[in-house]
């Protein structure tokens, strides 16, 4: 199907059309995305959102000015670029998760871990009270950010900032 018998039945909602429409353009439109947004998860959620916008604005594409492909690539490329921006999308990097510190402990039998482990709880010791629960809720005892708020009864961005912070102190007494 061409891009000129395509507009008219988006233009109708037709439900056939946005299935040939995501057919046609969905890898391409990927590609550009995750080009921006590394994530393969993030990237297909702006996919997602950038096939949302073309359905509802459709009545804005105006085929004088440019192909249909090219405006749904600008489509893409601004949504990935506000994602980008985007403060939440921002903190989500900034905040380690603890996949990052879980291999610590999943192979408790290797030697190496063991010590590595008893090392890290040294030197969390050294830290503010308030990090060390912290810390010892997230990481030795496997809770999620959303668990230690509400174990310690306080507002989960609260948890995800003094995450970042106690995990910046710990960072220096390790001198990483």
């Amino acid at each position: 199907m061409t891009q000129e018998q395509l507009i008219p039945l988006i233009l109708k909602k037709d439900d056939r059309a946005f299935t040939i429409m995501y057919d046609m353009y969905s890898k391409s439109l990927f590609a550009v995305i995750s080009n921006l947004i590394k994530e393969t998860d993030e990237a297909e959620d702006v996919l997602q959102e950038v096939f949302v916008k073309i359905w509802k604005n459709i009545e804005s594409y105006n085929d004088s000015k440019g192909r249909l492909y090219t405006w749904m690539l600008n489509i893409a490329r601004n949504t990935a670029i506000d994602k980008l921006r985007s403060k939440g999308y921002n903190n989500s990097q900034k905040n380690l998760s603890s996949d990052n510190f879980v291999h610590l402990l999943d192979d408790s039998n290797k030697l190496i871990n063991r010590i590595d482990t008893i090392g890290i709880q040294e030197f969390v010791k050294k830290l503010k009270p308030k990090c060390i629960q912290l810390i010892e809720l997230l990481f030795f005892q496997g809770y999620t950010q959303q668990e230690a708020s509400d174990e310690l009864e306080i507002p989960l961005g609260t948890v995800k900032t003094q995450n970042r912070n106690c995990i910046n102190d710990l960072r220096t007494y390790l001198q990483v």
